[in-house]
């Protein structure tokens, strides 16, 4: 993985003291609100409903066990003892007391992390492929290249204060694990058919308000061109992107409005303008970057074989482990979602024990996903049953990935001050009402939302779940048929919303016409595409008989 170079630690320390000063002088009045809003924002420090929350970036989620290990201090010292993981792979604190932010900064700049661009209207984490380094079916290792982004991107003069937010992912696989056509540009990493490495450009995709998926504009753009290429979308955004309407100043919206061929017109001559002005970084330091992100020392001729013998250990190995591209060895996937618990949240303790885990079992590695879970990439085959036991042991080993109790959700109306109604409590009865029945149902992904803003992807579930204010009230409309994989769809609204018991009902008969329809090995979504909203409608509203 990637680590600081002088640079790197002196820019992470001279921003940590930059806004301890700034902190200062919001204490002591020096500085209004209005005018340290933006300051704090640019750090990732948010004012939510009851507290401050700070917002940790995790680049390409991918952290090693001295990091991991900070972050379940972090949420001993400065916080309540826990920490909620995000859907942008991210870790945030809900409980932050403004004088003690810099200390926090301070602490993470340590161990070569950082809140930088985790908010504001700049360039966001860039997001990337949990499984990345470890799976067989990639083209290359992506995160080269998200690193890359990150240095170009990172107080970028031109892209500090675009007309919204703007969140970026790369993949380099046909299996999108990263929602990466729901980005304001998601990036492939392709081969052409003369074996020359590429990179594939969707622009103008993204959930909230208005939800849209991204067109591909150029299928293949050079490899060494990528960064050059990104600039002149980015450019052509910032010059025409809506200032006077934050509803309508996304991407996605000018994509839309403008329409894909003449915004891709108006790249690729700006993108011939850029190439005469050498911006693309050096070759050298994309090879730099790629020899610290080289295989670890993987052991040959390991044993293949895994003793099932324990009926509950064989049911998590068959849900929350993936195949490695080294022979000998497995990708696991910690669930953060215990049956009734809050999707994504970790207590300082089991954080610390996943660091404990990565750094023991898996060559000192973990990754955050963005369904809020926790990946330890290269586990040898021989050391699956020590690692599910110290997980079981720790509330760490439920079996439910890609289940319907592996639910995406955000902090809703507990915390958010943008929410209009509570995620928490619905995705915990929804868990409940379900436990025990996940290997039944299979594959259905469920993801909820307190508000239109979607950080909980609930336009993207098999079904999803949106809530809003109606008079006052909190009320849940039901989506069905969304997607974010290689098949990325959005869901559809099927009718009126439901109170937060009428929500957990309308799921479970959604669930009940896939079971009832389904055919040999079809998940929730294979069926729904197949059947139609119809027979799904006419069950969620139908009367109970007199």
């Amino acid at each position: 993985m990637y680590k600081y170079d002088s640079y790197d630690q002196a820019m992470v320390d001279a921003r940590v003291a930059e806004f301890r000063d700034q902190v200062r002088r919001r204490l002591d009045g020096s500085l209004a609100e209005e005018q340290f809003r933006p300051l704090r924002l640019m750090n990732g420090l948010y004012l939510q409903l009851h507290a401050y929350m700070l917002r940790v970036a995790v680049p390409y989620g991918t952290l090693n066990s001295a990091q991991m290990t900070m972050l379940g201090d972090i949420a001993d010292k400065y916080d309540r003892g826990y920490g909620h993981f995000t859907t942008r792979q991210n870790i945030q604190y809900n409980w932050i007391k403004l004088e003690e932010a810099p200390d926090i900064l301070a602490d993470l700049a340590k161990v070569e992390m950082h809140a930088i661009q985790t908010s504001g209207n700049c360039i966001r984490n860039t997001t990337s492929d949990q499984y990345a380094g470890a799976i067989a079916d990639e083209v290359v290792d992506p995160r080269p290249y998200a690193e890359l982004i990150r240095q170009w991107s990172t107080f970028h003069p031109e892209f500090s204060f675009l007309p919204r937010k703007f969140k970026m992912a790369v993949i380099a696989s046909d299996t999108d694990r990263a929602a990466m056509r729901l980005h304001d540009i998601g990036i492939q990493i392709v081969r052409n058919d003369a074996g020359e490495l590429g990179a594939a450009f969707y622009v103008g995709g993204g959930m909230g308000r208005t939800p849209m998926i991204a067109p591909c504009i150029n299928a293949f753009v050079p490899i060494d061109q990528m960064i050059t290429y990104s600039e002149a979308c980015l450019r052509v955004y910032n010059r025409h992107g809506r200032r006077d309407n934050k509803y309508k100043a996304r991407i996605k919206i000018l994509v839309h409005e403008l329409g894909k061929d003449e915004y891709t017109r108006q790249v690729e001559a700006e993108f011939a303008h850029l190439r005469t002005q050498n911006i693309e970084p050096p070759l050298a330091e994309l090879e730099r970057i790629k020899a610290q992100f080289a295989d670890p020392p993987f052991e040959i001729a390991l044993d293949e074989t895994v003793d099932r013998s324990d009926p509950d250990f064989a049911v998590w190995l068959d849900n929350n482990v993936q195949v490695h591209k080294a022979p000998g060895y497995a990708i696991v996937t910690i669930s953060l979602k215990p049956v009734g618990g809050i999707p994504g949240d970790a207590s300082a303790d089991q954080i610390r024990l996943m660091a404990r885990l990565a750094k023991r079992y898996s060559f000192d590695e973990l990754r955050v996903t963005h369904a809020q879970n926790i990946v330890l990439p290269h586990v040898r085959k021989a050391d699956l049953h020590a690692v599910w036991q110290q997980l079981d042991e720790a509330g760490l080993g439920t079996p439910n990935l890609d289940k319907i109790g592996d639910i995406i959700a955000c902090p809703g109306l507990d915390y958010c001050s943008l929410a209009n109604a509570r995620s928490i409590p619905v995705a915990q009865k929804i868990s409940e009402r379900f436990a025990g029945r996940e290997q039944e149902i299979g594959e259905l992904k469920l993801k909820i939302s307190g508000c239109i803003n979607a950080c909980g992807h609930h336009h993207a579930g098999h079904i999803g779940i949106l809530g809003v204010d109606r008079k006052g009230v909190e009320n849940y409309q039901l989506l069905l048929g969304g997607s974010e994989g290689a098949d990325t769809s959005l869901g559809t609204i099927t009718g009126p919303g439901f109170n937060e018991e009428g929500i957990v009902d309308a799921v479970e008969k959604a669930t009940s016409v896939y079971l009832a329809n389904r055919q040999d090995g079809e998940r929730f979504l294979d069926t729904y595409r197949r059947i139609g909203m119809a027979p799904f409608k006419d069950a969620i509203y139908a009367k109970d008989a007199v």
